[in-house]
């Protein structure tokens, strides 16, 4: 799946990192409670964070900052608040059962999030909160999910009228911590 990703974005290849980058798997997942799916992990371990056309955040956890970015899948404020309002259309904040993790997010503040059901992390759906508050699920995970809308096989209701672009711009974010 991630060379599907590749052929979609071939501008991300060089952000590739030799030989990987050394996330620590077992402290992130024992911190988030959870185990990730199987193509995020390949994807984190081959590439920094990503930035795709000035645009969308792809947040793939740092060598060193494991524990930060578990903390983070496990306090979402802002879901925890849109939850609360009853504004989630029956969506639920990890770590409730099945709820909610972001992997990803646009500079529009549209929210790209795993559904944390099944218990297997490989069939888990992408759940898309847009800007305009329209909750969108598509039945794959986040790399397919990826290289279908940057294929052009996916579309994405709701998002700005340029998205996703012809070939954008990749950049790969240091993986300093601190």
């Amino acid at each position: 799946m991630l060379e599907r990703l590749e052929g979609a974005l071939p501008g991300m290849t060089r952000w590739r990192v030799p030989g990987g980058r050394g996330v620590d798997w077992g402290a992130l997942e024992a911190g988030l409670g959870t185990p990730l799916p199987s193509d995020f992990r390949s994807l984190a371990e081959a590439y920094p964070v990503l930035v795709i056309g000035d645009f969308l955040t792809v947040s793939l956890p740092r060598p060193g900052g494991e524990e930060s970015w578990a903390a983070e899948g496990k306090d979402d404020e802002i879901l925890q608040d849109l939850y609360e309002m009853e504004d989630t259309e029956g969506y639920v904040p990890y770590p409730q059962p099945g709820g909610l993790i972001a992997w990803a997010e646009s500079s529009s503040s549209d929210v790209f999030y795993w559904r944390t059901t099944p218990a297997d992390p490989d069939a888990w759906t992408v759940v898309v909160r847009t800007d305009n508050a329209d909750w969108i699920e598509f039945p794959v995970g986040a790399v397919e999910f990826l290289a279908g809308v940057y294929g052009h096989t996916i579309a994405v209701p709701g998002m700005p009228g340029a998205f996703p672009g012809d070939a954008p711009d990749v950049q790969g974010l240091s993986d300093r911590v601190g």
